[in-house]
């Protein structure tokens, strides 16, 4: 299970992130904008001051049927966990930003905002009826731009930030636990984020500092300095690269015992000091029956002296729009796959995600398989068909077989350590002896109420692989789950 995966990343929080897409993505975007002259969150716009206040707030019912397969019954059959739950989770974030004229192309500008969340009854990590309120953003900029195209920005406070498409830096706050709307998942600011960007012509390179917003029952104290330098051309279009350094942390890593015979050793702080490098990139280069055709690719590697650590991941999509096809369906295919520690080797290969961007539709693997796996010693093939019959309305069909990189090897942090003969020698062991995990599948229904308010619905059910089986010795049921939830945003 995943009650804490030590990255401050709670995966499987759909509902923000796609009303986002929505709002950006869509026709209504549009309405939003041409609405824009007449916004009545709009407080003063006179004199080179602007003062507009925001208002976002989420609402979302869940239900889960033999969460996560049922591993209770086989690892903790008295702790009375209960596979089966309801629960309901909701936020609010009111907040309010300036932008100040200063003269000579300077423009100060500023944001702040909290967040009320809470959850009532339990939820699937056995946590319910909690609730914060914390600080969610709280930064001052200072931007300018010349004549001749170059610009500037830098700004300091906590606020949100993502490098990339979001594989290792995106969501800097965790929700869940003590904060509550665990799959709402409204907490995305980083507690402190230090960003100095310029750009010209489409070229942006950008400076961070950033420090993860995590619950204080599992703060890691993370800081992370590194840069990001990327090129975008036409919509859709940008290839870039973000090199970064972990500063601090007390975060643990696993690693495999010899020859993953035996319980994995637990490296404390092992974070510290980890190096990466992530390039990304996506295009749509070719023209006529194909200009539809879309490709992109990731790829990062890690690494550190103490401890001896190398490791990397990689994801390659490629989809296709039917642009002239009623309900213009889009279909994508992607393969990722994070690499894990071999347990013949005394280096460490287990790759950290850090705080990847965790929604079905950026990082996530599987649906409800990303409530168990973080980004690491797994892969997937993910197969995602999306129609819209209306403007309105969205439907997604998602599929991902899912499966482990290294036997005998921490999926997570150890879970799963029990006893198994293998040649005839009782032996304790973690991870799996089967390399497939599990097959997803999930079916989400959007619709947008009015440009401001946001319906989604779905289903999803997860069906064990042998991976699975030989954990729990038994066939392990289906692991089914719906919800239906309603995000505003002003």
């Amino acid at each position: 299970m995943k009650p804490s995966d030590g990255h401050g990343t709670i995966t499987g929080r759909p509902a923000v992130t796609l009303f986002i897409a929505f709002a950006l993505f869509t026709p209504y975007a549009a309405l939003a904008e041409d609405a824009g002259a007449r916004d009545p969150m709009v407080l003063r716009d006179s004199d080179g001051l602007a003062i507009r206040a925001h208002l976002q707030a989420g609402l979302n019912l869940v239900g889960e049927r033999n969460l996560f397969w049922n591993f209770a019954e086989t690892f903790a059959p008295t702790a009375r966990f209960q596979s089966d739950t309801a629960w309901l989770e909701a936020y609010v974030k009111p907040g309010i930003s300036f932008t100040r004229e200063a003269g000579n192309g300077l423009t100060v500008y500023g944001k702040g905002s909290v967040v009320l969340s809470g959850t009532l009854g339990k939820d699937a990590f056995d946590t319910g009826d909690t609730g914060r309120l914390t600080l969610e953003e709280g930064y001052l900029g200072l931007r300018a731009g010349s004549n001749d195209g170059w610009s500037f920005d830098i700004s300091a406070g906590p606020r949100e930030y993502k490098a990339g498409t979001g594989m290792l830096l995106a969501n800097g706050g965790s929700s869940g636990f003590s904060r509550g709307a665990l799959k709402l998942g409204p907490h995305k600011a980083w507690e402190m984020a230090g960003l100095a960007k310029i750009d010209k012509n489409g070229f942006t390179a950008t400076a961070f500092f950033l420090n993860a917003n995590e619950s204080d029952n599992n703060d890691s104290n993370t800081r992370i300095v590194g840069g990001d330098v990327r090129y975008d051309g036409q919509p859709g279009r940008f290839v870039g690269v973000t090199m970064g350094a972990v500063l601090t942390s007390n975060a643990p890593y696993p690693q495999a015992a010899p020859g993953g015979i035996g319980v994995p050793s637990i490296l404390p702080g092992a974070r510290n000091g980890l190096n990466f490098v992530n390039f990304y990139g996506r295009g749509n280069p070719l023209g006529g029956a194909l200009k539809n055709l879309f490709f992109a690719i990731d790829y990062a590697y890690e690494w550190n002296n103490t401890p001896d650590l190398s490791a990397w991941a990689g994801r390659a999509q490629i989809g296709y729009t039917f642009a002239d096809s009623p309900w213009k369906p889009t279909l994508t295919y992607s393969y990722q796959t994070f690499s894990g520690d071999d347990p013949d080797t005394t280096k460490l290969e287990r790759f950290d995600p850090l705080y990847y961007e965790g929604s079905p539709s950026s990082w996530s693997t599987g649906s409800k398989s990303s409530m168990v796996f973080i980004n690491s010693n797994i892969n997937a093939h993910q197969i995602a068909l999306a129609v819209g019959p209306t403007q309105k309305d969205t439907i997604t069909l998602r599929a991902a077989r899912i499966s482990a990189n290294k036997l005998l090897s921490p999926i997570q942090f150890g879970q799963a350590t029990r006893v198994e003969v293998i040649d005839g020698i009782v032996n304790p062991i973690a991870g799996v002896t089967r390399h497939h995990l599990s097959d997803d599948f999930f079916i989400e229904y959007n619709r947008i109420i009015n440009p401001n308010t946001y319906l989604t619905a779905g289903f999803s059910v997860s069906k064990p692989g042998r991976g699975i089986d030989t954990i729990t010795a038994n066939k392990s049921p289906l692991w089914t789950g719906a919800f239906v939830n309603v995000v505003v945003n002003f």
